[in-house]
């Protein structure tokens, strides 16, 4: 319940002091110099300490304060290479509205940063729409949670800030002379582990930081899986492994100790995997291989189950996306997958109607 006590100070003015006292929260006060002031305060803060939708610490924290506490609170629950990504993303609005109070945050303001950084430059060119989205992305997560755990926030600014609209992506696969060429190459690297790599990398559709990162504890040849422990969304991902690749790694398998926390392509000399960087460079030339890069054998992948059959939901699953977003841009692919379950629908339905009209 509110109280409203009249006061007067020594030159005879009067004030108006108001105190909110609600169990479970902490004594509200406020004074005003007309009463009707406050008790139009009184009611409204009453209401919103009831409602849940009381915050009166935005006014007073600092954009910067509340950046540093997610990074120290919530980055940590990341990879490290995500934690590494996220937070200089986060620094950037450090930098460039940190000096702010959260309340003076507006979409506005997000909105005319969101455009300077879709033209500006980086070591790399210009930003790809998908590049600004991560900074919108990270920032709307941090006012979320700010505001259902640490209720700090009443709005998040960032909920009506627009995405940038993002490309299809890039879909370059290999032909199939194309990849009879580079295997062919990749035999005879002088790099000794170069071939399986390749190899793995087409038939699991794995990431190469997922590869090169591979230690014995992640291969279980009995089971033909590979349980990948860190991975780009965070999350725990169970990879097939047959045919060809198995068959490679179970041969290195012979040939080694197999201690577990060992990396499978471990450099010889260090305790590092090993760097593929030049071995593949030179593979590629020797091929004839023209505007390809590492991360397109996964696309490689992708591209080749949908070409035999695998629904969009099949080559997510087996990628590691959590949505389809990612594979549409191989639904053109599986034209073939698609008229066939259309066939089989059409057939299965209308198979006692024969007559003609």
């Amino acid at each position: 319940m509110g109280t409203i006590t009249e006061r007067k100070d020594k030159n005879g003015n009067t004030t108006y002091q108001v105190k909110i006292r609600i169990k479970g929260t902490p004594v509200q006060t406020a004074t005003f110099d007309r009463k009707t002031d406050a008790k139009r305060w009184e009611q409204k803060t009453e209401s919103e300490i009831r409602e849940n939708r009381f915050f009166p610490k935005e006014k007073s924290i600092l954009l910067s304060e509340l950046i540093d506490k997610y990074i120290e609170t919530i980055l940590p629950r990341k990879t490290p290479k995500i934690f590494k990504l996220q937070k200089q993303q986060l620094m950037h609005w450090h930098a460039k509205y940190g000096n702010l109070n959260v309340s003076k945050i507006t979409s506005a303001l997000i909105a005319e940063e969101r455009d300077r950084l879709a033209v500006g430059k980086t070591p790399r060119g210009i930003r790809t729409p998908a590049t600004v989205n991560r900074y919108l992305g990270i920032l709307r997560h941090m006012f979320t949670v700010a505001i259902k755990e640490w209720q700090i926030c009443k709005e998040n600014p960032v909920s009506n800030v627009s995405k940038l609209k993002e490309t299809r992506g890039r879909t370059r696969y290999l032909s199939n002379d194309e990849r009879t060429a580079l295997l062919e190459a990749c035999k005879k690297s002088k790099n000794q582990y170069l071939y399986i790599i390749v190899v793995l990398a087409l038939s699991t559709g794995a990431r190469k930081n997922e590869i090169m990162s591979l230690k014995w504890k992640n291969v279980h040849l009995d089971r033909e899986v590979i349980i990948l422990q860190e991975t780009k969304n965070g999350e725990i991902r169970s990879i097939p492994l047959q045919g060809h690749g198995l068959e490679l790694l179970k041969q290195i398998a012979d040939k080694s100790n197999q201690n577990p926390n060992d990396y499978i392509f471990k450099s010889p000399s260090s305790e590092h995997p090993i760097d593929i960087r030049s071995a593949w460079e030179t593979t590629l030339k020797n091929a004839n291989i023209l505007d390809f890069r590492f991360h397109d054998l996964r696309h490689t992948t992708a591209s080749y189950l949908a070409m035999n059959g695998a629904s969009l939901t099949d080559i997510a699953e087996i990628l590691g996306h959590k949505t389809l977003h990612m594979v549409k841009r191989y639904a053109h692919l599986s034209e073939a997958h698609t008229k066939k379950v259309v066939s089989d629908m059409n057939n299965k339905i209308f198979e006692s109607d024969s007559s003609d009209f």
